[in-house]
């Protein structure tokens, strides 16, 4: 690991440890495997138990900024879930390979996992969007000579993502305000 590179997981790591304070953090050094490895060698999640902040769990990546900054800048991602599972760590690993390994991810992009995102779920996205139930002091991590965005992985369903596609993202988010949604409800019925 570069010098630049194990500056830039420390301080992702300390920023989310100082965001979750009180919280317990547990560090998941996770391996793509051969064929994937050389994408991101040096991914790691941080899984946070409920806290004081939230009674969630939240799985953090902590490498994505090192695999495709520029100039300084670059995103990581999280999830937030109900409990903690590995299926979640294994999410996060999915979306880390797949925003670095050529498909970068941005705000109000979506990504299909193909398949539910937990077993029974009709999510079956990932909507990269603002991580409103942390707010903008998670979203914005500085770095040394630089910063990283925190965003938000919420799982969605197939039907809003096309709903997204013909309105727009505030459209699809205004939906979930008006239906308070709670977004860590694997079952929840889709809103369109």
């Amino acid at each position: 690991m570069s010098v630049a590179r194990a500056l830039a997981a420390e301080a992702v790591e300390s920023h989310v440890r100082e965001f979750f304070q009180g919280h317990p953090v547990e560090v998941v050094e996770y391996d793509l495997g051969p064929g994937r490895r050389e994408v991101l060698a040096d991914l790691r999640v941080l899984v946070v138990g409920p806290g004081p902040r939230s009674d969630c769990w939240a799985f953090v990546t902590v490498g994505c900024w090192a695999g495709v900054e520029m100039g300084g800048h670059g995103l990581e991602f999280v999830m937030t879930a109900h409990v903690r599972d590995q299926r979640f760590v294994e999410l996060m690993a999915m979306i880390a390979h797949y925003h670095c390994g050529g498909h970068r991810l941005d705000l109000e992009h979506s990504m299909p996992i193909g398949e539910p995102w937990v077993a029974g779920s009709a999510c079956d996205h990932l909507l990269i969007s603002l991580p409103s139930l942390h707010g903008p002091d998670l979203e914005h991590c500085p770095l040394p000579g630089g910063h990283a965005r925190i965003l938000w992985a919420l799982p969605v369903t197939t039907a809003e993502i096309e709903f997204r596609r013909h309105h727009g993202h505030e459209a699809l988010e205004q939906l979930f305000d008006e239906a308070e949604v709670v977004p860590t409800d694997p079952f929840r019925a889709s809103l369109v």
